[in-house]
């Protein structure tokens, strides 16, 4: 067999398991092989690795890749086993795991013929299985959906909406004029008369902070967040993810890690109050005393996603609820329970925190996130202060 159709194979293996490897690379890589050969073990990994990968955190799942699936195709001149059936270990990470089924995946696909050739891979996606994807429930998802879920929400942006800053840029035709710009020109001499330099108010987009619950309640929702906040992460800058149960944990650095994977696995090993308990009181309490003045600086934005089932009093929930609006320029809270048709603000946290907040969102299907979307990128509308409980209809 020539050596383009394990190549191929190996190439199906990497996209399997999440690497985003071209056909461009692939025939590059192809190449490189006929001019490097194939007689060195090393000399094979590092032209693929220097062809195929485009970041350093990748290493790691190629690695894996490599050793699996050359192994497997030097123990045996046929399709590769079955890697399902290779001992699990529980402590393996998902990486492992991701190159494990994509290795079982490519066992059951036919030898490719000794002459190759090289296709762009088409993925239609039928309109009625992606729009009941839209409206589908986290919580009562298979796991092919949930796999299929993340990938749509990994392409999900958040476009909010640009503000004016107190600095000034240059501009041709700025309502201001720019005195010290001016005088600068002046001081250059050489002319009869001094230009005026105008300038404008500068527009960019306010920092995002999200507060995210991670109680028992809220489990099966928070582990499809933690995708999506590390998509807005790497995004877009100024953007702060707190995590919360009965602690405030920031994991902003951790979710800055490109490959997801990665980036959850670090965010799983600072977190230590997974699926207990919630004092949503107590975890804002913590954010407005050594959080809100480094993050909620220029007209920030806040997305709590909670229950607001709340085991502290409602007392320091009203209190720190009300510091924290005080404190930012729109409050967004999402709720998985608007899922139900019948919900009604009955529990006390929920009654206690609504007055604050700018809009109360679904959050338990993409089609919430879209919403979340479209809120985000509207103009700020003057939100009324006074403390009146709304009208729930």
């Amino acid at each position: 067999m020539s050596l383009a159709a394990p190549l191929v194979r190996f190439v199906r293996v990497l996209r399997a398991a999440g690497l985003p490897v071209g056909p461009d690379r692939l025939i590059a890589a192809s190449r490189a092989l006929e001019l490097v050969g194939v007689e060195h073990r090393d000399d094979v990994y590092w032209t693929l690795a220097s062809l195929l990968l485009s970041r350093h955190e990748q290493f790691e799942l190629f690695d894996q890749a490599f050793r699996g699936f050359w192994e497997a195709r030097a123990s045996s001149s046929d399709a590769l086993p079955d890697a399902s059936a290779r001992p699990r270990d529980d402590a393996e990470d998902d990486l492992a795991r991701r190159v494990r089924e994509a290795l079982a995946a490519e066992a059951g696909i036919p030898e490719l013929p000794d002459r190759v050739e090289i296709e762009t891979e088409a993925r239609v996606v039928h309109a009625s299985a992606a729009e009941r994807l839209q409206r589908a429930d986290f919580a009562t998802m298979s796991t092919d959906e949930l796999d299929a879920t993340r990938r749509l929400m990994a392409r999900l942006r958040l476009p909010v909406r640009e503000i004016r800053t107190r600095r000034r840029i240059a501009s041709a035709r700025g309502p201001h004029v720019d005195l010290r710009a001016t005088l600068r020109a002046g001081l250059r001499g050489g002319a009869d008369g001094i230009a005026l330099r105008r300038a404008t108010w500068r527009r960019r987009p306010p920092p995002l902070v999200v507060l995210c619950d991670i109680s028992g309640s809220m489990q099966r929702y928070a582990r499809m967040f933690l995708t999506f906040l590390h998509a807005i992460t790497n995004d877009r800058d100024r953007v702060h993810v707190f995590l919360f149960g009965t602690r405030l944990t920031n994991v902003t650095r951790q979710l800055r890690h490109r490959d997801v994977d990665v980036a959850l696995a670090a965010v799983a090993n600072v977190v230590a109050d997974w699926s207990g308990g919630t004092r949503l009181g107590t975890s804002l309490a913590e954010f407005n005393v050594h959080w809100s003045r480094r993050v909620l600086g220029q007209n920030a934005a806040v997305l709590l996603i909670t229950d607001g089932l709340d085991r502290d009093g409602v007392d320091v929930l009203d209190r720190e609820a009300d510091r924290l609006r005080k404190s930012c320029r729109r409050l967004l809270w999402l709720n998985p329970l608007l899922r139900f048709d019948g919900f009604e603000p009955k529990a006390a946290g929920i009654r206690t925190l609504l007055p604050y907040v700018d809009a109360f969102l679904p959050a338990h299907n993409l089609a919430g996130l879209e919403d979340l979307a479209r809120v985000l990128a509207t103009e700020h509308c003057a939100v009324n202060r006074k403390r009146k409980t709304p009208e729930w209809k």
